[in-house]
């Protein structure tokens, strides 16, 4: 079997990138260990930069998008009791979208599969040839080879691709908590997003539509998941975003789904080697105070997409061989971000008073000061493609 670009996972970065290149008349094969029901129902990010929603948009795929999806133009930051409204249209004239990832993959599968496109679920993927371009996988106890010119390496952190690349350099760092996440079926208690940095922890109010609340907390990065009922939840919720004075409640609901996520961020360089390009997760994971892990994925394979197709089309290999730099550039950005969102808004267990004192200074400068809200929002409404 044959292909000329052999796609290994079919997450959002995979998928839309196969969809992209058939825009461009190149022929695709997607390769995923999963069914096509785990795929479409795993939950992950919703917050799309306006970037992202552009490329969804001029590709196709936006139409649910832009029916469903709920557009941000501020988001809030709380602390010290109040709440403090970054505005982000007026600072940047861009806004966000929140809009689930299962959405988008649902989306982009019935795209593919709509235009014929071949999307091979429960295919485990055993190794890649970067430098003879195939890709080995096992599928209904047969094993196969996928022959190709290129393989790009979609099949996030825990995938085989990224092992494939020799040499590689990797940078990563930890963070001494995580978030218990849930979703939850009730109405959102805000219009936009609230952060909030709370003596006891962090705390995210996020929504995915009118009827379904997605809310994080701020835990210890080895918290057992038994010690959080659900009334436990509601009560912390309640607790860390309250407002001074009152004026402001958090409604509850049924709790559909609820986990626990270490906090990381990690690095890998370079982002190919031969005819494998990584992209998405398996080459960077954000820490998702900054929402920028499926925003990154959209921007890798758009750069992707167009350095195939002048390779393709024109046998111009400029853009391949400037592949890596010119993603890993935008990534180091979307990690320092997210770093400074994560760091700035945490309760750091082994941090004293005079730090903990430096976050409330450096929040309230962040919202009182023009010109440091408008970094907040460049950098969240995302930086230019």
């Amino acid at each position: 079997m044959r292909t000329q670009v052999a796609i290994v996972g079919a997450g959002p970065a995979g998928l839309l990138l196969s969809h992209l290149l058939h825009l461009r008349g190149i022929d695709s094969v997607v390769l995923e260990s999963r069914d096509r029901a785990y795929v479409e129902r795993r939950q992950r990010a919703g917050m799309l930069e306006q970037g992202t929603v552009d490329v969804l948009r001029e590709s196709g795929v936006g139409e649910r998008l832009d029916r469903e999806g709920l557009i941000h133009d501020g988001l809030e930051l709380r602390f010290a009791g109040a709440g403090h409204r970054i505005p982000l249209k007026e600072l940047t004239g861009r806004s966000v979208a929140v809009y689930a990832q299962t959405e988008i993959v649902k989306d982009l599968i019935a795209a593919r599969l709509a235009a014929g496109g071949d999307i091979r679920f429960g295919c485990e993927v055993l190794a890649v040839d970067p430098s003879g371009a195939s890709v080995t996988y096992r599928r209904n106890g047969r094993t196969r080879s996928l022959d190709c010119d290129v393989i790009a390496g979609c099949d996030g952190f825990h995938g085989v691709c990224r092992s494939a690349v020799p040499s590689l350099r990797t940078f990563e760092r930890g963070y001494p908590y995580g978030w218990l996440g849930i979703l939850a079926e009730v109405p959102p208690s805000t219009d936009e997003l609230i952060y909030c940095h709370h003596e006891r922890g962090f705390a995210l109010h996020s929504l995915r539509s009118p009827q379904i609340s997605r809310l994080y907390l701020q835990v210890p990065r080895d918290e057992d998941l038994a010690r959080w009922p659900d009334e436990r939840i509601w009560d912390e919720l309640r607790t860390r975003l309250a407002v001074d004075g009152g004026g402001w409640e958090l409604r509850d609901g049924p709790i559909l789904e609820k986990g626990i996520t270490p906090m990381r961020s990690f690095v890998a360089e370079p982002m190919r080697y031969d005819r494998l390009f990584l992209a998405g997760d398996s080459a960077h994971i954000v820490p998702p105070t900054g929402a920028k892990g499926l925003n990154l994925a959209v921007s890798d394979v758009t750069v992707l997409a167009r350095a195939l197709t002048q390779w393709i089309q024109d046998g111009s290999a400029t853009l391949m061989d400037a592949y890596s730099d010119i993603c890993l550039k935008r990534a180091w950005k979307a990690e320092y971000f997210a770093y400074w969102m994560t760091t700035l808004l945490h309760i750091d267990p082994a941090q004293d008073a005079f730090g903990r004192r430096l976050q409330l200074a450096h929040l309230d400068y962040a919202t009182a000061s023009r010109a440091a809200a408008t970094t907040l929002a460049e950098n969240y409404v995302g930086l230019p493609l």
